[in-house]
């Protein structure tokens, strides 16, 4: 008679692989949404100096309108202001 004892290493090293895939996908995911928000700021900002440089140029509406948005400033002064300070 022959006793046999199957030791299953397979089933304790799957649950540890699929814990650090969950890991390393999660902080993937996490990098990758912080790059997307810093292109994000990045591209504001480059918005925002070549608008007030446009309007350095010529002073138009839809200059005025494009830096109310981006910058959430209402009046001209403001924007005009607010475009002497990043132009410097």
């Amino acid at each position: 008679m022959r006793f046999e004892l199957k030791t299953e290493n397979e089933n304790f090293l799957k649950p540890f692989s699929q814990f650090f895939g969950i890991v390393f996908l999660i902080t993937l995911i996490i990098i990758l949404c912080d790059f997307a928000l810093k292109l994000g700021i990045i591209s504001r900002n480059h918005k925002i100096e070549h608008n007030c440089r446009l309007l350095s140029v010529e002073k138009s509406k839809p200059h005025f309108k494009k830096l109310s948005k981006l910058s959430n400033l209402k009046s001209k002064q403001q924007i005009w202001e607010f475009c002497r300070e990043v132009n410097k």
